[in-house]
């Protein structure tokens, strides 16, 4: 069966003035689709076997291409949207005609020139489609280890679970809800830290370093926080989490282990109304 989607090899079983049909062999009376004569290589003939891409043309029929997609079926790969309509986005994959990418497979809306991680699927009539719901075609058999650095892009958010990843394009990740702080988006690249490789060899990822690393940054943040705003902040550990984390990017503990740090090393002084950098004499 020709299948599409994917590269496959297929056998000349016939020519004519506009191109050659190709079929699978052994079933040359059955099944035959177009390869028109532009992308013919010079001196095919009959019985000659080639490797093709099946796709589906302007006019909705199965036809062949010797050109390199930039997806195929099963992969994930990063395309650029060329322009958008009245359905969805369409997205250069290095074919004449633009591959499709319904509003209802979007996890965010895109625009021209956005670049959009995305797979191939068939839709209900049998047509490609691409979809940025791309979990079920990455991989969970990646290299990487515990504490490994890792790189990925954010493909969806959810509130119930975190932030899910494709690092490398290629190997499935997720960031849980407790790890997630500042701001994340859709189509964001990450770098990160592998906290755990899950039983089903799927990655569990944290975007914070480890306490000890971490501290420090986050005393460097607040002393740089406090000079932005005249060397003070209107807030202090008794802030609601929510206020803690929108302002600094925190969780309040470790707001709670910064402001405690610096206050051991006599750098702030807590007020009524918040935080103050103390002068040094």
């Amino acid at each position: 069966m020709i299948r599409l989607g994917e590269k496959q090899k297929l056998k000349i079983v016939k020519k004519v003035n506009f191109g050659v049909y190709l079929s699978e062999q052994g079933k040359e009376q059955e099944e035959r689709i177009l390869l028109p004569a532009k992308q013919v290589p010079p001196m095919s003939d009959v019985g000659d076997e080639m490797e093709v891409f099946v796709y589906r043309d302007s006019r909705d029929r199965m036809i062949a291409t010797v050109r390199e997609p930039k997806i195929v079926m099963g992969q994930v790969a990063e395309l650029t949207v060329s322009q958008t309509g009245r359905i969805g986005a369409f997205l250069d994959w290095g074919l004449e005609k633009d591959l499709l990418l319904p509003f209802k497979e979007q996890t965010k809306r895109v625009n021209a020139g956005d670049r959009v991680l995305a797979a191939l699927y068939l839709d209900k009539s049998g047509r490609l489609c691409a979809t940025m719901n791309v979990y079920r075609q990455l991989r969970s058999d990646s290299p990487y280890q515990k504490d490994d650095r890792v790189t990925g892009r954010v493909y969806e958010i959810s509130g119930n679970f975190g932030a899910f990843v494709a690092v490398d394009n290629l190997y499935s990740a997720l960031i849980p809800k407790k790890e997630l702080f500042g701001r994340v988006e859709i189509g964001e690249d990450i770098s990160a830290r592998v906290v755990r490789v899950l039983d089903d060899g799927r990655l569990e990822l944290s975007i914070r370093e480890k306490a000890y690393i971490q501290m420090e940054k986050d005393v460097q943040r607040l002393l740089e926080l406090m000079d932005s705003l005249g060397g003070a902040l209107p807030f202090h550990d008794k802030a609601s989490p929510e206020l803690i984390r929108q302002e600094t990017g925190m969780s309040k503990n470790e707001f709670k282990r910064a402001v405690g740090r610096l206050l051991k090393e006599g750098r702030i002084e807590i007020t009524e109304k918040g935080i103050r950098r103390v002068k040094k004499l």
